[in-house]
């Protein structure tokens, strides 16, 4: 993780997310390995989809480390969190060799208004950073939104939390999803002119089939930019027509911003192995030169 930090390489890493229930177990597992294989500069293994906790998470990572000798950035999420829970997860990490985490607030649970988390153990993502921190040894990876997080009044308003993160001992930002780098651009400076100085890996999405769009706006809230949707207007109604377009725009947002100075982007695969594989095919020229 520090070689992807001091930024010298240009480089990509990948997200995975576990299982929900032991039936998907075998396929998920070989999915991430499939990605863990294409040798990124790390792999984040997100927490507990479903509701499973931390269990498929720490089996996950460990199997890409054991397996594949790849760095892995497991998260954990303040939601439904005990300090007792936190530090446990954190020993297993230790005594894996995994010295990378993500932390996050979490997605509230169904039924959950953000308030409901004014008596957690960690309210927000900026106590979960500050307990890593104290704990030692870890370097902390924290979230970031380009286009404001949903729950925030306004970009400055934005800009004030996230400060609270990297001053509470976050190494590193990744940012949600985003469809248009000048609003990637606009929020780095912003970032800077805040006083929030650590590197910021941007988080790129491929769409790769139509149905994608609508539930990546819900999901992040992103904006799409007309020369996208002209391409999904296109494209959209042939699978295989929609997935090429889909990874030449993402591959095409990457070079872009490795042009203008970004070292590290961070790909969320939705556990599509082909699709990385893809987009590493792309960027064969490209990465590992110096930056």
């Amino acid at each position: 993780m520090k070689e992807t930090l001091a930024g010298k390489r240009f480089s990509v890493s990948f997200e995975v997310f576990p299982p929900k229930n032991g039936g998907d177990h075998d396929r998920v597992f070989a999915a991430a390995e499939a990605i863990a294989a294409l040798r990124p500069s790390f792999v984040s293994v997100t927490f507990g989809a479903g509701g499973a906790g931390s269990r498929y998470t720490e089996a996950l990572s460990r199997n890409i480390v054991q397996k594949y000798h790849v760095q892995v950035l497991p998260h954990l999420t303040c939601v439904g969190l005990s300090r007792e829970e936190c530090l446990s997860y954190l020993r297993w990490l230790s005594a894996a060799g995994i010295r990378s985490v993500m932390a996050l607030r979490g997605d509230l649970k169904t039924g959950m208004k953000p308030s409901d988390m004014a008596e957690a153990d960690f309210p927000h993502a900026s106590d979960l950073v500050k307990a890593i921190r104290a704990e030692g040894g870890f370097t902390i990876g924290a979230a970031c939104y380009p286009e404001v997080h949903p729950e925030s009044a306004n970009l400055e308003a934005d800009l004030v939390h996230l400060k609270e993160k990297t001053d509470a001992g976050a190494d590193f930002l990744t940012t949600q999803m985003f469809f248009d780098n000048a609003i990637l651009y606009r929020f780095l400076w912003k970032a800077r002119e805040k006083g929030i100085s650590v590197p910021i890996f941007p988080g790129i999405m491929p769409i790769t089939s139509a149905s994608q769009v609508e539930r990546a706006i819900h999901l992040s809230g992103c904006s799409m930019p007309e020369r996208f949707l002209s391409l999904v207007d296109r494209f959209g109604r042939s699978p295989e027509a929609m997935k090429q377009a889909g990874i030449a725009y993402a591959t095409d947002q990457i070079i872009d911003l490795f042009a203008n100075g970004i070292t590290n982007v961070h790909v969320y695969t939705m556990n599509k192995p082909d699709v990385a594989a893809a987009m590493m095919r792309n960027l064969q020229g490209i990465l590992g030169t110096e930056a």
